[in-house]
């Protein structure tokens, strides 16, 4: 689609207010909140209204003067045209809206129109809506002239001599289209039934009629208003700026550089969306000192009897600079206030301590200098100490480097077109020698650009480009050296145990299993041959960039231009977004069918499971965020404040134990190698496992692990003391935590009414402790959990839940791949049979029922 140019063009509509178009229908509207249908009853001309003020609209928020638009009604008691004042005729045609750029009003005299007790005729609409258009352009040939006309086709149409108005239109140009209430409309897949004769020669003679225009189209009216919800980039002509571009040093060497005249456009642009202005509900001054919970955000308060409703004004923005004297004594300088009037009580974000405005005072912007931050303190800087590095406008190229060792990740613009100058052929030859050089050496050209004398330049990326009549240069901008970061992380496959040799087998290095497990899942998520069939019936790819829209731009642009158009958003609420909006949101059910299999392959190789909620950590000031993202974005002081003392967490039984044994040396043995449990290498909890790779990390003897920050949870009644999620390592749900196990069952057996969570919650912390990296320094705690937890079901009568979860626990101890633990398998044979399933007879003693006889019990620790 060519190019057109934004602005300069005049619209004429034409709308039918004939008596037809008072008929009522019913729309469909959007489902309520609850899913119930709602319709809304209304007349065909505020249905067809519609249509109108969506294209006016788009004019308004455009807000391009040279946008301008004139509204003609045919149908009305009144007659009031240019043509009816010099010569009589053209009855019941009014010149409603004279052509201007349009604005509220605009809209709000349509919203007012009602259908009257005349009709008009639309061919004679037509003549007046070109003759005034032709009148106010006069000569200005080279705006662009469009017409559109609304009507229900249901009253006669005078056809004498319409052969040439169509010539007339042809000759100026206009662009037509004619909106009918409920036409026939094949590709939309509309058929009127019960149709009256008048309406139905009407139609056949407006097709007849458009279609002897060279730019005209004929449509129904629940298409039209369906694509004007169409996302649709429109494509303009950007302004060509002059530039010269530079090759060699001009200054020093002119006689081996290069100078050429060149014009950039825009080859891109960024579209976002519209600003939102912010809005606040005037306080008196009385009640500016209420606190905020007290304030009634209600849209109306009932004083006295009466319904008084809010005021709202539209928030400006002023700054104002204060010193402060209690600061400006530590050294910190000046800080900036946000508060406008500059008076009232300032609230410390830390200390909760309130500081009255007999500390702060005010200072003139003038009176302050700029500064740039250094450690602590700040650096003056005045105007003018440091000169400005001098420029001249032009765009100078630096060098040149292959253009697969561009980095299309540092582009951080817009991209522009450099064309040569178009006036002057020697320049476009000298211009696309340099194309033409760089394309047949595969080359890219680095450039430093300055847009005025005297401006900071930038340096980005000249890419050549040859289209079919012309060669150009295309530019982005990319970072300077100094502003690219560069991190370096660990390798994730290449693993190195403490005594220097690379691990091949490692619950972070994943099995053939895994890898082919994950390499079908990328396959089968493919979507290059997952859209539509082409002509020759193969699958062509889903995903098109070109007709990928932001449904923040666009949506948001629905949502401004309906409210714009309807008087009452609860009768008639926003729409749903076109289908061109949502169709990339949602991936095709053909690809969700195929990789169906793929997806639970990888969920039993990986053993993925449901990750638990986490309750979000209360902070020092009092503030927690909330869970989920629901209704309360902040709570703020949800908790009494607590005096700020430094606690540190306690460290791990088992690593204190190992520090006693060890007499400050704890040692254990983890996969044949001899490992510190000093390590910083190691963290404390049981929830996260390193491997060090190449030297060894070493701390104190005495040293203990950094203590993890863990997320609080809401203390369990049960627990004595308090304690919190963090320092019992407890998941949400659970009673049983991983930090002391033991002593959370034995606490939560001693209620009595919770045995059956307790053992469920133990024998799922077992089994999470002793599958995770470095567990070995926990086998010989996790088997005396596991004495209690076999003790406890025995005589609790829990007997299935241990034999289920010793069998669970055994099949993941000896997995071939993926995370195994042999190691603690072998501890469980040792103990022989005071830890293998619970047998018929042993559960008979007690009086308990158990499936398992004694061969099979004894045969299970063996095998």
């Amino acid at each position: 689609m060519p190019a057109e140019r934004a602005g300069y063009t005049v619209t004429m509509f034409l709308v039918d207010v004939s008596p037809s178009m008072g008929k009522t229908r019913v729309v469909d509207l959007p489902d309520g909140p609850k899913g119930e249908k709602r319709t809304r009853e209304m007349t065909n001309l505020e249905w067809a209204l519609q249509f109108v003020l969506l294209k006016i609209q788009e004019m308004i928020y455009n807000g391009r003067k040279t946008d301008q638009c004139g509204v003609i009604l045919f149908g009305t008691e009144d007659t009031e045209n240019c043509i009816n004042e010099e010569g009589g005729g053209y009855d019941h045609v009014t010149d409603f809206i004279p052509i201007a750029q349009p604005n509220s009003g605009t809209l709000a005299k349509l919203q007012a129109l009602k259908p009257s007790t005349v009709v008009g005729d639309p061919i004679d609409a037509i003549i007046v809506g070109i003759e005034t258009q032709d009148r106010y352009l006069g000569n200005k040939k080279t705006w662009t002239r469009k017409l559109v006309m609304v009507t229900d086709g249901e009253n006669p149409i005078e056809v004498e001599d319409w052969e040439l108005t169509t010539k007339k239109m042809n000759a100026l140009d206009v662009r037509t289209t004619i909106v009918g209430v409920d036409f026939d409309d094949e590709e939309f897949g509309f058929q009127e039934e019960d149709k009256s004769h008048i309406k139905r020669e009407n139609e056949q003679f407006l097709s007849t009629f458009v279609s002897s225009l060279t730019n005209g189209i004929l449509g129904t009216c629940a298409f039209a208003l369906q694509e004007c919800v169409r996302p649709e980039p429109k494509l303009t002509k950007s302004a060509l700026m002059a530039y010269v571009l530079r090759l060699g040093d001009v200054a020093t060497r002119p006689e081996e550089a290069v100078e050429v005249l060149v014009k950039t456009s825009k080859c891109t642009a960024v579209a976002r969306p519209p600003s939102m202005k912010k809005f606040a509900k005037r306080v008196k001054v009385g009640e500016a000192e209420v606190d905020d919970m007290d304030i009634d955000f209600d849209d109306s308060n009932e004083v006295d009897g009466e319904d008084k409703k809010d005021i709202y004004a539209m928030l400006k923005m002023r700054t104002e600079y204060y010193l402060d004297r209690v600061d400006g004594e530590g050294g910190d300088g000046e800080n900036e206030n946000d508060n406008p009037e500059g008076e009232g009580e300032q609230q410390d974000g830390e200390g909760g301590e309130k500081k009255t405005t007999e500390a702060v005072e005010r200072v003139d912007k003038e009176q302050l200098i700029k500064g740039f931050k250094y450690g602590s303190s700040y650096a003056p800087c005045p105007d003018g100490q440091f000169p400005k590095l001098t420029t001249e406008k032009g765009i100078d190229i630096c060098g040149f480097f292959p253009d697969k060792n561009l980095r299309r990740d540092w582009a951080m613009s817009e991209v522009q077109y450099i064309w040569a100058d178009p006036s002057s052929g020697q320049q476009q030859v000298a211009f696309s020698s340099i194309v033409q050089a760089m394309l047949e050496r595969n080359v890219v050209a680095f450039a430093r650009w300055v847009t005025r004398d005297g401006m900071d330049p930038k340096m980005g990326v000249l890419v050549p480009r040859s289209f079919e009549k012309v060669d150009c240069l295309l530019w982005v901008q990319m970072p300077f050296a100094d502003d690219v970061r560069r991190y370096t992380f660990q390798s994730l496959e290449n693993l190195v145990s403490k005594k220097g040799e690379k691990i091949e087998k490692h619950a972070y290095l994943p099995t053939e299993e895994q890898m082919s497990a994950m390499d079908a899942f990328v396959d089968s998520m493919d979507l290059m041959h997952a859209g539509d069939k082409d002509e020759e019936g193969n699958r062509m790819p889903w995903f098109d960039p070109r007709f990928s829209f932001n449904p923040a731009v666009h949506r948001i642009k629905q949502a401004l231009f309906h409210a714009a158009v309807v008087t009452d958003l609860k009768t008639n609420p926003l729409p749903l977004p076109h289908p061109e909006i949502v169709k990339y949101l949602e991936p095709p059910r053909r690809v969700l069918k195929r990789a169906h299999d793929a997806t639970e392959n990888c969920k039993s190789a990986f053993k993925v499971q449901q990750v638990p909620k986490r309750v979000a950590r209360a902070r020092k000031d009092g503030h927690v965020h909330a869970q989920d993202d629901e209704d309360e974005e902040l709570l703020l002081d949800q908790f009494a404040k607590r005096p700020t003392t430094q606690s540190v967490r306690a460290p791990s039984p088992t690593l204190v134990e190992s520090h006693i044994k060890g007499n400050g040396k704890g040692k254990e043995r983890v996969d044949g190698d001899v490992m510190d449990v000093d390590s910083t290498t190691e963290p404390e909890s049981d929830g996260e496992g390193a491997v060090t790779q190449g030297k060894k990390a070493k701390k104190g003897a005495n040293a203990l692990p950094t203590p993890t920050h863990s997320q609080r949870s809401s203390p369990d009644p049960a627990e004595s003391g308090g304690a919190s999620a963090g320092s019992t390592g407890r998941e949400p749900g659970r009673i049983i935590g991983r930090a002391h196990p033991l002593e959370d069952f034995e606490k939560n057996i001693r209620q009595g009414d919770i045995v059956s969570k307790a053992v469920e919650d133990l024998a799922w912390v077992v089994k999470d402790i002793v599958m995770r990296p470095f567990a070995s320094r926990r086998h010989e705690e996790m088997v005396r959990c596991m004495k209690k937890l076999r003790e406890t079901c025995l005589h609790e009568d829990e007997i299935d839940a241990w034999n289920f979860f010793l069998r669970d626990l055994k099949a993941s101890c000896l997995a071939e791949s993926g995370i195994s633990n042999h190691e603690f398998w072998e501890a469980i044979q040792a103990k022989g049979n005071e830890m293998s399933l619970i047998s018929a007879g042993e559960a008979s003693s007690l009086g308990g029922q158990s499936k398992i006889s004694e061969s099979e019990a004894a045969k299970f620790l063996q095998t």
